[in-house]
């Protein structure tokens, strides 16, 4: 199906751009988002004639992303979650629980602007892209841990704090046998 994009779509296209596109994808996502429309003459002529609007929107949209981008560029948050004895997460942090996370740390993100490849499964820092606009994005770190005290320390390390580390040290005279030499 040919459509005439809206906005920009990344990997896509530009606004105003004609691509062609499978139907299930126009259908399902571009065309109910209101991100494009049917490359029909009428729809080419009604883009031209609001195109203006549309960039000028666009443009306003972009600004009000850039200013958020600039105070949640390189943030941090941090996410509790109880894990394994090596580091792995007995569930798995989300797209969703990153948005949460945000939001409690007073940022306005939905879930669908946090891009995660894949469930992030094991304790530690880790980058994740925020798309706050489809030209403006930028990275904050999750800092996922057993406790608020271990995510203090794994901010200023960078390593990941393991359940036996956090055990009282073991001294060697507690290990050796007591050997009575009167005999």
């Amino acid at each position: 199906m040919e459509i005439v994009l809206l906005q920009r779509v990344e990997k896509l296209g530009q606004m105003g751009d004609v691509v062609r596109v499978r139907d299930g994808y126009a259908r399902n996502f571009l065309l109910p988002q209101k991100k494009a429309l049917r490359a029909t003459k009428e729809n080419l002529a009604r883009f031209e004639k609001e195109r203006v609007h549309l960039e000028a929107h666009n443009l306003e949209l972009r600004k009000e992303a850039e200013a958020v981008a600039v105070k949640m560029d390189g943030a941090t948050v941090v996410i509790v979650r109880q894990a394994g004895d090596t580091g792995q997460l007995y569930g798995s942090v989300n797209n969703r629980d990153v948005a949460a996370a945000l939001i409690e740390a007073g940022y306005h993100v939905d879930r669908r602007q946090v891009m995660l490849g894949q469930p992030i499964k094991t304790l530690g820092l880790t980058p994740v892209r925020v798309v706050l606009h489809p030209e403006v994005s930028v990275t904050v770190n999750i800092n996922i841990a057993r406790s608020a005290a271990d995510a203090e320390v794994q901010a200023a390390t960078g390593a990941v704090v393991f359940e036996h580390e956090e055990e009282a040290v073991v001294n060697d005279e507690d290990l050796m046998p007591v050997v009575d030499d009167e005999e």
